[in-house]
C-alpha cells in the first residue's frame, strides 16, 4: 500500500507539473494582451520547477550530509543539485519576471495599449 501511494503521488506530481507547463504555454501562444503572456510564461516557470524537484525526489532520502554513524548510507541521500538548481532557476525567474513586466509599463505609457497586435502596426 505504501509503495502504491508513492508511485501515485510521484505520477500525480510529474503529471501535475507537464500539465501546468502545458496550460503556461497555452496561455502565452494564444493570449494578445502582454501581462496574460507574461502569466503564462510564470506557470511555466513553476511548472519546470515542479517537475525538477519531482525528478530530483528519492524515496525514504536523506539529507546529503556525512556525519559520524552514517559513512555508508549513500545510497538513500538525495541530490543537492536539482534542488540548488531550482532555487537558482526560482530568483532568476523572478528576475525576468520583474524586468518584463517593468518593460510593458513602459510600453503602456508610451502607447496606452498592451495588446501585441495594436503595438506591431505602431511606430515609435
Amino acid at each position: 500500500m505504501n509503495n502504491e501511494l508513492y508511485e501515485i503521488l510521484r505520477y500525480g506530481i510529474l503529471g501535475g507539473s507537464i500539465l501546468l507547463i502545458l496550460i503556461g504555454l497555452y496561455a502565452a501562444l494564444t493570449k494578445r494582451s502582454l501581462i496574460k503572456i507574461i502569466i503564462g510564461l510564470s506557470i511555466v516557470d513553476g511548472g519546470i520547477h515542479l517537475l525538477l524537484i519531482g525528478i530530483g525526489y528519492v524515496k525514504n532520502g536523506t539529507a546529503p550530509i556525512f556525519s559520524p554513524g552514517f559513512e555508508n548510507s549513500t545510497a538513500n541521500m538525495v541530490d543537492p543539485v536539482p534542488q540548488a538548481l531550482v532555487l537558482t532557476a526560482i530568483v532568476i525567474g523572478f528576475a525576468v519576471t520583474a524586468v518584463a513586466l517593468s518593460l510593458v509599463i513602459r510600453l503602456y505609457r508610451h502607447h496606452n495599449t498592451l495588446e501585441i497586435d495594436e503595438i506591431k502596426n505602431l511606430k515609435w
